[in-house]
């Protein structure tokens, strides 16, 4: 069972990095409390992936058939990129370091499905697209709400700081309903874990990760891409939790990094484009390019040398 160490350390990281897009909005504009916000994030990611986790698994586990020793590799060289990618406070997807992995590692042990290949890379390029549609519809849709039947700001703030809580935990149990396959998926492809462990101990690390290291890159979030007001912020968080989770339905593991920013970009072009850092935004991208490639890479290299 040492094995599966490596992903219990990928939890961690993704729940250090990923948490951001849960609250990072919400705590950036202080309507909610960092402390009350990382205890929400980690109930319901717990929640999510123990209810829906399974839906995600066949695509990661079934992306290339690794022996228990390949998938250690492939979970450790993830794990690495998503901490260096923390430790530069930048969101990255989790999702891109795990499928670079897998890939890395099927150079030296098998050989990768293609065809599920494809079609992870068009529902990572579709993420943050669709996301950035809903937050754009969402801004104005709800707004006009607001604006008819919430007339005093007593009832606007109200309306705002509970919306925001119930985006922040949907969005909490979308990360984990999608994401812990990216945690654990390889060793249930592998046979070292069934389904149910593999979201037990993915969500529990995943959560591990959310308690105790991930205010930094809750701030890129919630203050560096767009100025964001109470409104602005429930928008963003909304959107990126209903993006997500709509790809949990399909079955593929996307970057809520990449759902999130592009909510608050969305929220971001209502205002108009020159109020979106593009200096941030150029710098996030750079982290999502580098993700897969870094960690197909470091896959690579750690296989080779346990060969």
């Amino acid at each position: 069972m040492w094995k599966i160490i490596s992903g219990i350390f990928l939890g961690w990281t993704l729940g250090s990095n990923d948490s951001a897009n849960i609250f990072g909005t919400g705590v950036a504009a202080k309507i909610i409390r960092y402390r009350s916000a990382i205890i929400l994030t980690s109930v319901f990611v717990i929640l999510g992936a123990l209810v829906e986790g399974e839906k995600c698994f066949a695509t990661v586990g079934k992306l290339s058939h690794l022996t228990p020793e390949s998938a250690f590799c492939a979970a450790l060289a993830a794990g690495i990129t998503m901490f260096i990618l923390t430790y530069l406070a930048l969101p990255s997807s989790a999702s891109q370091a795990i499928i670079g992995a897998i890939l890395g590692a099927s150079v030296v042990s098998g050989i990768p499905d293609l065809s599920k290949v494809y079609k992870i890379l068009e529902c990572w390029i579709s993420a943050p697209i669709a996301a950035v549609i809903i937050s754009f519809v969402l801004y104005h849709l709800i707004g006009f709400f607001i604006a008819r039947y919430m007339i005093s700001p007593q009832k606007r703030s109200f309306f705002i700081f509970w919306g925001l809580i119930f985006a922040g935990c949907f969005g909490a149990y979308a990360l984990g309903s999608n994401n812990v396959a990216n945690v654990t998926g390889v060793y249930v492809g592998s046979g070292l874990l069934t389904p149910f462990e593999g979201a037990l101990i993915g969500s529990l690390s995943i959560a591990s990760g959310v308690l105790t290291y991930s205010k930094k890159v809750m701030m890129t979030v919630g203050k560096e891409i767009t100025p964001l007001d109470e409104y602005a912020a429930f928008i963003a968080a909304l959107s990126g939790a209903i993006t997500v989770e709509l790809f949990t339905q399909v079955g593929v593991p996307v970057s809520s990094s990449q759902a999130i920013v592009g909510g608050v970009a969305g929220v971001g072009l209502v205002k108009g484009a020159r109020t979106v850092s593009r200096q941030t935004l150029i710098r996030i991208m750079i982290g999502w390019v580098s993700t897969p490639i870094s960690a197909g890479i470091i896959s690579y290299v750690l296989l080779k040398l346990c060969v």
